[in-house]
């Protein structure tokens, strides 16, 4: 049996009935010093003691309970988890907390419980504000302040769109050259080799003494032309992304190199797609991204990203947003060239078609979807991923969900055979449960943060939550 150190609640517990510890030893039936030796830990609390406390003080041996404890520690570990915490505290110290101050770690949970109170009503208030109200104020994390960055461009950086317009012909690549015509680029241009490299875990590792590029085996060649060209955007246009990347909007170091990485993939992705041949080819198939893909040599996601970025004041494509989503609804990625916006604390609204994709991987899912203000969408969706690079290994899986404004929607292959003028047939969506008001939807998972419940015990309804 493990010994039980309770020497804080025994204090306690002498506190709360103002008795000094020899008049407690006293009632206890036992000496002065052993009681301070319980009290200070040096000693564990036994059961003959605990039961004349109970017999004595009528406490509840509930007090004094392990299980209690444990409940406890779980508590205190959830509120440490936040993403707000960055102090690493060790689970024998949140365990010495639980066990030797207890009154005090629920004092710090319910703190927490109150923070993350008022963190989301503030989140919510920004939620319904929008993203403009927003835009002003310092995002919480470095990848939100990257976000928000592309967000206030529409997602289209033209100094380095018109930068790989250039490079492409300059190399004379094409649709189906890329891969090589790059390698050769890297080689005679600055002394490069571009190594194939089945043993490193990295996708791409540029060792600048030795004049090489790894490029990990198992990447497609689609792949690995994206990863060269992140390479040359570092190579050849370092002093561009550097006058980008240093916004005062983006403050920190920190934000200002993610935001360089950022730069780096815009710039590959419109390396690969160079912007006038990839708008031609997407106009003349109505936005076909399968089609795109086979043409262009390139993945579902990465056809995905370009659409949204086709915003050159002279030549417009579709005003697209995209969205990046996992199983359990965190958003990993998130661009606009609309004025479409998810919130920062928003969704994961489950009727959205972005979710069902999970259940039909592969497939791509059409969805004509109105948010509650009454702007209407047709979206896409489909799972994207790859398996483990060994056996266990695990793989990754996304549904990527590419949405337009519906008075777009005739000029997309996806709204053949849908009613676009049909509203009511649109699917009722939100930005996420706590923010949404629609009162009658009976997917609702939780109460809109800020509304009073209406609860009536006579009544039981469809809808979870009932609010007035």
């Amino acid at each position: 049996m493990r010994k039980v150190f309770m020497g804080v609640r025994l204090q306690r517990l002498r506190e709360e009935r103002n008795l000094k510890q020899i008049e407690l030893a006293a009632a206890l039936g036992i000496s002065t010093s052993y009681l301070n030796q319980i009290e200070h830990n040096q000693r564990p609390l036994t059961v003959p003691v605990l039961l004349r406390i109970n017999a004595v003080f009528g406490v509840d041996v509930q007090l004094f309970s392990e299980a209690d404890e444990a409940r406890l520690i779980g508590d205190v570990r959830e509120a440490l988890s936040d993403e707000a915490q960055t102090e690493h505290v060790s689970l024998a110290e949140v365990r010495e907390l639980a066990a030797g101050m207890p009154a005090m770690a629920r004092a710090f949970v319910s703190l927490h419980h109150r923070y993350r109170e008022v963190v989301e009503r503030a989140e919510a208030m920004a939620a319904q504000l929008g993203d403009d109200w927003t835009g002003d104020a310092p995002a919480r994390t470095p990848f939100e302040q990257v976000r928000d960055f592309f967000y206030a461009r529409r997602n289209h950086i033209p100094e380095l769109d018109a930068a790989a317009e250039r490079l492409y012909a300059k190399a004379g690549l094409g649709p189906h050259s890329v891969h090589a015509g790059l390698v050769r680029w890297l080689d005679q241009r600055h002394g490069i080799r571009v190594v194939p490299d089945d043993t490193d875990a990295l996708q791409r590792r540029f060792d600048p003494r030795a004049r090489t590029l790894h490029l990990a085996a198992h990447l497609r060649q689609g792949q690995q032309a994206f990863q060269m060209a992140t390479q040359l955007a570092f190579l050849e246009l370092g002093d561009v992304i550097d006058t980008l990347a240093s916004d005062p909007a983006l403050g920190t170091e920190e934000t200002q190199s993610l935001c360089r990485i950022g730069l780096a993939n815009y710039f590959a992705g419109a390396l690969l797609l160079p912007y006038a041949p990839f708008l031609r080819a997407a106009e003349d198939g109505r936005y076909d991204i399968e089609r795109l893909s086979r043409h262009f040599g390139v993945g579902f996601e990465t056809i995905c990203h370009r659409l949204s970025t086709l915003q050159r004041p002279d030549a417009r494509g579709v005003p697209f947003f995209l969205i990046r989503v996992d199983r359990a609804g965190n958003i990993s990625k998130r661009q606009s060239a609309t004025d479409f916006h998810f919130s920062r604390v928003g969704g994961s609204c489950p009727l959205w078609n972005v979710y069902e994709a999970f259940a039909q991987p592969g497939r791509i899912l059409t969805q004509i979807a109105q948010m509650p203000d009454g702007r209407t969408y047709l979206w896409i969706a489909r799972t994207v991923g790859r398996g483990g690079t060994g056996y266990g290994e695990p793989g990754k899986t996304f549904a990527i969900g590419l949405g337009c404004d519906i008075r777009h929607a005739d000029r997309l292959i996806y709204s053949k055979g849908l009613d676009l003028k049909d509203s009511s047939s649109a699917t009722p969506i939100g930005a996420g449960c706590k923010v949404c008001e629609r009162p009658s939807c009976p997917q609702r998972a939780f109460p809109p943060i800020g509304r009073s419940l209406a609860s009536d015990l006579n009544r039981s309804g469809p809808i979870p939550y009932l609010f007035k």
